[in-house]
């Protein structure tokens, strides 16, 4: 059986730990923050962190088993 195909939009937006948890960037990170509070602006900038279901189906995307 050929191997699965890696998808090449998920291979730009997430990526794998060494821990196997999967890391992507927040949405709403491009412009307009004025609005936003010095709390709001600092969570931003944190990675989102998948570590169960969501991280066993972007890494199978990945072209992971």
């Amino acid at each position: 059986m050929p191997k699965m195909k890696s998808k090449g939009a998920v291979k730009g937006r997430f990526r794998v730990t060494k821990s196997g948890k999967v890391k992507c960037s927040r949405p709403a990170r491009g412009h307009m923050h004025a609005k936003n509070n010095g709390k709001q602006r600092r969570k931003l900038r944190e990675p989102i962190i998948f570590e169960k279901t969501w991280a066993v189906l972007i890494r199978k995307m990945l072209g992971g088993a």
